[in-house]
């Protein structure tokens, strides 16, 4: 079964489409409406526009929630294909991050972390650009502002701003022209995001912008689920984290550095999501994109099918179990 994701077949986006209704059966058969906060402008102004595309149906927003994981799973896998960042085009990664955001419901509700991960997985798209590009100025002022917006849908996310950093130490050498346009372009977005509070006369909700809390994974105390949970994601994670060690020896340089910052990004993508009131249980899907290429890995293996295909079947049955044990 995993020559079929491996396939850079548009009959393989078919496969993951209906594999996405599969497993988010379980979401889409008790949907929900997204919750509002009244501090949270963006995301306010983002579901009045919802409102009409799904008119304030429970099942219209979670359909377009599932459809949106399935649209970034396919948008996260371009942006690994377009820098080779494994050997061959395949759909394995997109795979993986329908897979994860399915190990819990309300990652496939609408929420604040679906909304971010646009971002996010943009910011990717244009952070991976800077060792490639003709036009490094554009895509650092490109990264700076995405990651900006991701800030202002929750504000933990202004962590990324260091992602930012770390990709231009990695992969520019040091330009202090470069320094101060990706500081432009991350302040321009909180420059119109003020500017439009201020004149929708709602430039007192800046101040209740910044907010951050702690939150541990959901259901803590559902004990066989977050048990289940957690150690099925150390084995998932650790399977990967050891493919791409072995990988990076054999790796160009350009090639290392990219994964060193996606790993770099997950570490700090766990950060906001501790960092999230414990009401949200959304934030954990924050996660989900950098932790979706790190497991990858070894799916993507070849000459080692024995373990390519351990790992895929132990995450169809990760996925089962921890959709069965919710319910429990």
């Amino acid at each position: 079964m995993l020559h079929l994701i491996r396939n850079n077949s548009p009959y393989t986006v078919l496969i993951l489409f209906i594999f996405t209704l599969l497993v988010k059966l379980q979401a889409l058969a008790n949907p929900q409406l997204p919750v509002v906060t009244a501090d949270h402008v963006f995301y306010e102004g983002v579901l009045n526009v919802f409102d009409v595309v799904t008119g304030r149906s429970a099942f219209g927003y979670t359909m377009v929630a599932v459809i949106m994981l399935f649209g970034q799973a396919l948008f996260l896998n371009a942006v690994t294909i377009r820098y080779r960042l494994f050997g061959r085009p395949t759909y394995v990664v997109a795979y993986c991050y329908i897979l994860l955001t399915s190990i819990h419901p309300s990652f496939s509700y609408f929420s604040e972390g679906l909304v971010l991960n646009w971002f996010l997985i943009g910011a990717f798209l244009a952070l991976f650009s800077f060792h490639q590009t003709n036009q490094p100025r554009k895509q650092i002022y490109n990264a700076g502002f995405l990651l900006s917006c991701a800030a202002i849908v929750h504000f933990p996310a202004a962590v990324f701003l260091l992602l930012l950093f770390v990709a231009l130490i990695l992969l520019r050498s040091f330009n202090a022209g470069e320094w101060i346009v990706s500081l432009m372009g991350y302040l321009t977005p909180l420059y119109f995001f003020a500017g439009i509070l201020f004149i929708i006369d709602r430039f007192p909700a800046m101040k209740l912008w910044p907010h951050i809390g702690f939150a541990i994974p959901a259901r803590v105390s559902d004990l066989p689920y977050l048990v289940i949970a957690v150690t099925g994601l150390v084995i998932l994670f650790s399977m990967g984290a050891f493919v791409m060690q072995a990988q990076m020896q054999r790796s160009a340089v350009f090639l290392r550095r990219s994964w060193v910052m996606i790993f770099i990004a997950c570490v700090l993508s766990v950060i906001v999501a501790m960092s999230t009131e414990s009401t949200r249980q959304y934030s954990w899907l924050i996660v989900m994109p950098a932790l979706s290429l790190i497991i990858a890995q070894p799916l993507n293996l070849e000459k080692s099918k024995r373990f390519s295909n351990f790992t895929f079947y132990f995450s169809l049955l990760f996925i089962i179990i921890c959709q069965v044990a919710y319910n429990y």
